[in-house]
C-alpha cells in the first residue's frame, strides 16, 4: 500500500467515522443504543445528554459509538478489508467518502477564517 493509498484510506475512515459517530442524518441509527438524560445548565435551559445503554449488546455498541477513536478503529478494519478483498465494490465508496473528507476539511477550514 503506497503513501497515496494510506491518504485516500485515512481521509475515508475520517469522513465515514464521522457520519457515524456525529452527523444527523445517521441519528436514527445511533439513538437504541443510547438513553437520553435531561439536565438543567446553570442558566436554566435544559440540555440533552446522550448516556450509552447498560449491559448487554446495546451497551457494547453505545459504549463503541460514544467514542470516536474506537469507531474509527473499526471503520478502518471494515474500510481496508473491504478493499482487500471486494475492491471492485468497496474502492468507489473509498473514493466518494474520501472527497468528502476533503470537502469536510476545507469546510471547516473555511467556517474557521469567517469567524476570526
Amino acid at each position: 500500500m503506497g503513501i497515496l493509498d494510506i491518504i485516500i484510506l485515512g481521509l475515508a475512515v475520517f469522513r465515514m467515522t464521522h457520519l457515524i459517530v456525529f452527523d444527523k442524518i445517521t441519528e436514527f441509527l445511533r439513538s437504541p443504543f443510547f438513553d437520553e438524560v435531561p439536565e438543567m445548565s446553570e442558566d436554566g435551559v435544559e440540555e440533552i445528554f446522550l448516556l450509552p445503554k447498560k449491559g448487554g449488546i446495546k451497551g457494547f455498541v453505545g459504549e463503541l459509538l460514544s467514542c470516536y477513536w474506537c469507531t474509527g478503529m473499526w471503520v478502518a478494519v471494515f474500510l481496508y478489508v473491504g478493499n482487500i478483498f471486494i475492491p471492485v465494490f468497496f474502492a468507489p465508496i473509498i473514493t466518494v467518502l474520501a472527497v468528502a473528507g476533503v470537502a469536510s476539511v476545507i469546510e471547516a477550514a473555511v467556517q474557521s477564517w469567517i469567524r476570526e
